[in-house]
């Protein structure tokens, strides 16, 4: 009886596998934010670049406004806007999300949605110039689960960054 016990133990402790659980950190605190052309109002496509990886944020249409800002304006992740992390297999450039006919390499390895989150926009106005707007790009309760189910974790994800906007 002892034999089949510890036959069982052993069975259910090597049928436990914690070696399939990793977890990555998105660091993009070095990347500026890019965008295509210039930044208007109507700018929703925004992205920062680290080698081989991309942090892409789709804002929601009408969140960049030229008027300063009592607090911050929020829009949800997923649902009015969008978050993406995207691993590619080379180095990415601009061209990849602004070239008229996107390069064929890289490819795309693992794309990875944000299933929870919010963005804020604070813009604040020029003093100097009344048509120059600064709007600052923050993430909160940002949370990525990978086609695994590997929760990605992200401590340097919080500060987006800051575009500059005029009205004409």
């Amino acid at each position: 009886m002892r034999n089949v016990f510890s036959l069982l133990l052993l069975m259910a402790l090597s049928a436990c596998s914690t070696g399939d659980l990793q977890i990555e950190t998105i660091d993009f605190d070095s990347a500026s934010v890019q965008f295509c052309g210039t930044a208007t109002t109507s700018t929703q496509l925004l992205f920062k670049l680290n080698s081989q990886e991309a942090l892409i944020l789709e804002l929601q249409s009408g969140l960049l406004l030229n008027e300063a800002s009592d607090g911050a304006r929020e829009s949800n992740i997923p649902g009015q806007s969008q978050l993406t992390y995207r691993i590619f297999d080379g180095n990415v450039t601009t061209g990849y999300f602004c070239d008229a006919i996107p390069p064929a390499q890289p490819s795309v390895l693992e794309d990875v949605l944000a299933e929870a989150g919010t963005v804020l926009v604070t813009t604040v106005q020029d003093a100097q110039d009344t048509t120059r707007f600064t709007h600052t790009i923050d993430l909160s309760g940002v949370t990525f689960v990978n086609e695994k189910g590997e929760r990605l974790t992200n401590l340097a994800v919080e500060a987006f960054g800051s575009i500059t906007t005029t009205s004409n």
